[in-house]
């Protein structure tokens, strides 16, 4: 197995998607920093009877849904890369056991999603409060690090969680169109559908959503929002795995009865 894990990380720290989706990740941190800048600009500007109509959404949560989609990319082409290059049959070559390739893979990811996902969420709210200061925006924390960490690695577990959603559903389809356009569909189109669906089935739906885990596991789910709020933190943990665990072992099943 430890083979198998030095392989799947050369194969993805050397790919070139790998680099250029890290890139979007730090340039969506470098736009949030922008946008925390023009707040902080229109608060300046506004009289003072009128800055409490000035709203912006949380920077380290819009972070962590941008971040998702990306790393949820990647998790796409690292495997259906392979299988456009014809790599997977060299790979399945040297590696016969093919449960273990894909428990490699998603092992390799999962460590590039977090520390990825984490680090981009904690460099935007350190960005944040150093251009925000103490201007009472509404939708911007000024609470300490310390009690917003809970949210954060919650944040950053959902964004692994879509990185192998990702995975596992390009081991299904074998194409990266069709995983893509799953996940997004996932990512926004069925939140969108919920939102608008009539009390009390929005909320239902909405809670399960991958887009709502993160603050429902923190203990921090917004009621009304796009995403539910009705799940507890262990309920939403298992929700979280069962989103990973479902397209993860279809996979693993579809991998050992198919050609490569």
């Amino acid at each position: 197995m430890i083979d198998t894990l030095a392989a799947e990380w050369l194969k993805l720290r050397t790919l070139r998607s790998t680099a250029v989706v890290l890139g979007v990740v730090t340039v969506v941190v470098g736009l949030m920093a922008l946008l925390a800048w023009y707040a902080a600009g229109l608060w300046d500007g506004l009289p003072p009877d009128q800055r409490d109509h000035l709203a912006v959404s949380s920077l380290p949560e819009l972070t962590g849904m941008l971040g998702s989609l990306c790393l949820a990319v990647l998790g796409v082409l690292a495997v259906s890369g392979e299988y456009a290059t014809g790599m997977i049959r060299s790979t399945f070559t040297v590696m016969p056991s093919r449960g273990r390739v894909l428990a490699a893979k998603a092992a390799v990811l999962s460590v590039v999603a977090f520390c990825a996902g984490f680090a981009a969420i904690l460099a935007t709210y350190a960005l944040g409060r150093l251009i925000i200061g103490d201007r009472a925006i509404r939708g911007q924390s000024a609470e300490p690090l310390a009690r917003q960490l809970p949210l954060f690695l919650a944040m950053s577990l959902a964004i692994v969680m879509f990185a192998l959603l990702g995975l596992g559903l390009a081991a299904v389809t074998r194409s990266a169109v069709a995983a893509i356009a799953v996940l997004v569909a996932v990512w926004y189109v069925v939140p969108l559908v919920a939102f608008n669906l009539p009390a009390p089935w929005g909320d239902r739906l909405g809670s399960v959503l991958p887009g709502a885990l993160a603050g429902e596991l923190a203990g921090t789910g917004n009621p009304g929002s796009v995403g539910g709020s009705l799940l507890s933190p262990a309920a939403a943990l298992v929700v979280m795995i069962a989103w990973v665990a479902v397209p993860y072992g279809v996979a693993a099943v579809l991998l050992t009865r198919r050609d490569a």
